[in-house]
């Protein structure tokens, strides 16, 4: 049986110069060749994107394979299966005889399967005396034999570019997730840079993600985020390097001490000389803003704040700032002497200077009266947080108790 052979189909569908040429190319099927239907069908399976065809296209597919009744396709063993549509239509899961030809057109069209009709479009075969297939009109299978290895090189294809998109969308996640927390750890531990402007370049970036991805998407924006992560590396970097540079100018400065270690001489502010603060013409120290310090650092200096947090911990500034209001009424300060605390040192310092008078609390007399004292100093310019910190961190061993998640 020639299943090479050029045949045009019954009644009014048309031939055209495509399926002559899909029917030409089974001829150029190769003597003795033979492929594991089911194997093909997985691979067209996995192409089925490439191929165009829809999932049940492939069902309608697949039925059609069950009624050839050998494991692999086989040009002597003849490749043309003729089941009636009430026959296809049950082993397709009962699809519907106007969705069954339309699946059947889109299988002919993806190149899968070929028609081959009879005079009156009638599926069926001739037997010899020996009940033998001499001649069978339906549905051949050549084009999926003639196409095995193409068909399978199709799949290794769609493997190999899934796993690439999986790849760059992993590494786009990764790499979202690293910019958001460095922006957010960045903010919360008060971090020189405009870090609003680059909130709003990394909201941009995300927002290019499509729906729907390719990876050709993916990948235009993973670039874009990995050069957002390495601008803010660097920022994060110079920044540090200048803290440390600050770090060991501090180490230079003294503490007014004296020999009860337990004084409250060891939290009072430095003086104006001490600080290096500086001295306008007229003699009269400038004021200048309080520098700010990470809160890892506060909060290992000062461990006692953290079980004043929302829910017993402190994992950001603004449970800090809440910490310090409780703690404030905890130790009897007035709201208005903390509220002017937070106008002159800024409500961030204000509350480690709170956590500071907490950690020293049984050593103060009057925790409201010492922190107008350091408000007033502040307001003069002769106050620094530095060293009340850095005399805290000596008196807890360099390391607190707890620490920001």
């Amino acid at each position: 049986m020639q299943s090479g052979s050029v045949t045009t189909p019954v009644g009014r569908r048309p031939m055209t110069l495509a399926l002559v040429k899909r029917q030409l190319e089974t001829a150029e099927i190769k003597s003795g060749k033979t492929a594991d239907k089911w194997r093909i069908f997985r691979d067209a399976c996995a192409a089925r994107a490439t191929l165009g065809v829809q999932d049940r296209a492939l069902a309608v597919l697949d039925a059609l394979l069950t009624f050839y009744p050998h494991a692999e396709l086989s040009e002597q063993r003849g490749l043309v299966v003729f089941p009636s549509n009430a026959q296809l239509s049950i082993r397709a899961h009962g699809i519907t005889g106007t969705t069954l030809r339309r699946h059947l057109a889109a299988l002919v069209d993806a190149g899968l399967i070929v028609r081959k009709d009879s005079p009156n479009g009638k599926r069926y075969a001739h037997k010899g005396s020996a009940g033998d297939i001499e001649q069978a009109f339906g549905f051949s299978l050549a084009p999926m034999l003639a196409r095995a290895e193409e068909l399978a090189q199709m799949a290794q294809e769609v493997a190999a570019e899934r796993r690439r998109f999986l790849l760059t969308k992993e590494a786009l996640s990764i790499c979202r997730r690293d910019v958001r927390k460095l922006i957010s750890a960045a903010v919360e531990e008060g971090a020189a840079g405009d870090w609003a402007a680059i909130e709003n370049h990394f909201l941009s970036v995300v927002a290019q993600i499509p729906r729907s991805p390719t990876r050709a998407n993916l990948e235009h924006v993973l670039t874009e985020m990995e050069m957002l992560r390495d601008e803010i590396v660097s920022v994060l970097e110079t920044q540090m390097k200048s803290e440390k540079t600050d770090t060991n100018d501090v180490g230079f400065e003294r503490h007014i001490q004296n020999s009860n270690t337990d004084s409250n001489n060891e939290l009072e502010p430095c003086s104006e000389q001490e600080q290096g603060a500086k001295t306008s013409q007229a003699g009269r120290p400038s004021r200048e803003p309080i520098k700010a310090f990470p809160l890892g650092m506060v909060l290992q200096a000062c461990p006692d704040i953290v079980d004043y947090g929302p829910g017993g911990g402190v994992t950001g500034w603004r449970d800090l700032m809440s910490a310090a209001v409780v703690v404030r009424s905890t130790l009897g300060v007035s709201p208005s002497a903390y509220q002017d605390a937070c106008e002159v040192m800024g409500p961030e310092n204000a509350a480690v200077a709170m956590a500071c008078i907490l950690e020293r609390a049984g050593h103060i007399n009057s925790a409201g009266g010492y922190l107008r004292d350091l408000t007033a100093k502040a307001r003069q310019g002769e106050f620094s947080l530095g060293p009340m910190l850095m005399a805290l961190m000596r008196l807890n061993g360099g390391v607190g108790r707890k620490t920001a998640s």
